[in-house]
C-alpha cells in the first residue's frame, strides 16, 4: 500500500484500500457519487447565474456567485470529512477501529440523506415553475409524518436539517475516535 496519498482526490482510493470496514467503503464510492452530483448541480447553476447576469456590471452579483460556491463547499465537506479522517488516520499509521470507521460511514450517510431532506423542507407551498404557479405535494404514503414534519419547518430554516447532518458526522468521529 502506497505511504500517502495525493491530496483530496487520492484520499478516496486510498481510504477505499485501507480500511477494513466494508460499510465505510460502501460510503467512499456513495460519497464520491454524491459528491460529484453536488458539484454539477453547483457547477450549472453558478453557470446559469452567469449567463443571466452577464451583461450586469460586477458589485452584489459577484457575491452571489461566491455564495453559490460556498454554499456548495458547506455541502461537500461534511460528506467528505469521513473519508478524509480515515485516510489521515491509515497514513499516519494509526489505525482505527472498524467501529469508528463504521460509524463515520453511517453518519456520512445520514448526512447525505439530511441534505436531500433539507431541499424538502426548503420547498415553499407554492412556487412558479415555467411562469405556471406550482403547489408542493401533499405529503402521503409510509413517510407521510416525516414528509409533514419536513414541511412545517419555515423554509428560511430548513439550512438546519444538513448542519444536524453534518453535526452527526463532528460527533461520531469524537464519540467512535
Amino acid at each position: 500500500m502506497a505511504s500517502g496519498y495525493d491530496g483530496v482526490f487520492g484520499a478516496f482510493p486510498y481510504a477505499f484500500r485501507a480500511s477494513d470496514s466494508r460499510l465505510f467503503k460502501l460510503y467512499v464510492v456513495a460519497s464520491a457519487l454524491a459528491i460529484g452530483l453536488v458539484a454539477l448541480f453547483v457547477g450549472a447553476a453558478l453557470v446559469v447565474l452567469i449567463a443571466q447576469t452577464a451583461a450586469v456590471p460586477g458589485g452584489s452579483l459577484t457575491l452571489s456567485r461566491s455564495f453559490y460556491i460556498v454554499v456548495g463547499l458547506l455541502v461537500v465537506l461534511p460528506a467528505i470529512a469521513p473519508t478524509l479522517l480515515v485516510a489521515r488516520r491509515h497514513r499516519r499509521g494509526t489505525r482505527g477501529s472498524t467501529r469508528h470507521e463504521a460509524a463515520l460511514a453511517v453518519a456520512g450517510f445520514v448526512f447525505l440523506l439530511s441534505i436531500y431532506l433539507g431541499v424538502v423542507a426548503s420547498m415553499p407551498e407554492t412556487f412558479t415553475l415555467d411562469g405556471e404557479t406550482v403547489t408542493r405535494p401533499p405529503p402521503s404514503g409510509a413517510f407521510a409524518p416525516v414528509v409533514a414534519a419536513l414541511y412545517a419547518i419555515p423554509p428560511v430554516f430548513a439550512w438546519s436539517v444538513p448542519l444536524a447532518g453534518a453535526a452527526l458526522v463532528g460527533l461520531a468521529h469524537y464519540v467512535f475516535e
